[in-house]
């Protein structure tokens, strides 16, 4: 129904900054809620940025406030995770994911649909 391709991740230094973006395809009319969460290994799946389609409003995990910046372009269809002053505990696997119903935007059980992950790497 929904397909979602991420890209821009890589390897970079500490300090650097990256910018992901995800593109949605499909049946997209209807996704109400965007959002990034990241896993690093052994470690559990945790939320790093959400935007509301329709208004723009974001939301941020308290460890990436003033340093991501979750952006929405609707023509598109697409949004991005601009990174900076990225730091080694940045590194994970970074998920886009679409939600269809209003939920709690922070929890990954809000969100129907996932892309295939791109990695981030920060080395120090």
């Amino acid at each position: 129904q929904v397909q979602l391709v991420e890209s821009g991740g890589g390897l970079v230094q500490a300090g650097g900054s990256l910018r992901l973006s995800c593109a949605a395809s499909g049946r997209t009319s209807n996704i109400l809620t965007m959002g990034w969460f990241r896993q690093a290994p052994g470690k559990e799946r945790e939320f790093v940025a959400a935007i509301k389609r329709s208004t723009g409003n974001t939301f941020y995990a308290n460890s990436v406030k003033g340093r991501f910046t979750i952006s929405r372009d609707n023509a598109k269809i697409t949004v991005y995770l601009q990174m900076n002053s990225l730091k080694p505990e940045d590194t994970a696997v970074y998920y886009c994911a679409a939600a269809f119903l209003p939920a709690t935007y922070y929890y990954a059980g809000s969100y129907t649909y996932w892309g295939q992950g791109t990695q981030v790497t920060v080395s120090s």
